[in-house]
């Protein structure tokens, strides 16, 4: 089943207790972000101790439910013009709750190797992310066989990975 609209949203108001991502592109061609991925092109850059916005309500809101969200984004060095964008604000959506990881396989071989992205509700129910190589999402699929091997994805990526704070320190995003 494709998920859009209400239908997508609805996964993320109705899960429990954690809702998780992998996320393994060099980029992603998001129309919602492209006017602020210009500013950053263009030398604009977010403070992120001021920075707040729905989404980083929306995680403190969790957090005080006692739910999660978190990520592991699979990258190499260098970041590409977008994980340069992208990491500016994953720290404050860390400090707004976010569990982000990178695990960083520039030097190594990729445990997730072949591996596509995918979102997990509850460990119940999995969300293949469907993109074109360059980032453009095709489509959100409702993945209808056994949720074990996307735990162990998740559990491998989280072994594998350091989080985001430990990994930006001392290198310029």
């Amino acid at each position: 089943m494709l998920l859009d609209g209400d239908a997508w949203r609805s996964r993320f108001e109705r899960f429990t207790v954690e809702a998780w991502r992998l996320e393994t592109l060099p980029q992603y061609l998001v129309p919602q972000e492209e006017e602020e991925l210009q500013a950053f092109r263009s030398g604009v850059r977010i403070d992120p101790h001021a920075y707040s916005n729905e989404y980083t309500d929306d995680l403190k809101r969790l957090c005080r439910e006692g739910k999660s969200k978190g990520r592991v984004h699979i990258v190499t060095r260098p970041l590409s013009e977008y994980l340069r964008y992208e990491f500016m604000y994953y720290l404050p959506h860390a400090w707004a709750g976010e569990q982000i990881r990178i695990l960083d396989v520039t030097d190594r071989a990729n445990p997730l190797e072949g591996v596509q992205d995918f979102w997990m509700f509850d460990r119940a129910e999995v969300v293949l992310m469907n993109y074109h190589p360059d980032g453009r999402q095709i489509s959100r699929e409702v993945y209808e066989g056994d949720v074990a091997r996307h735990i162990e994805y998740q559990r491998i990526a989280i072994a594998e990975s350091v989080p985001f704070e430990e990994y930006v320190k001392g290198i310029d995003v």
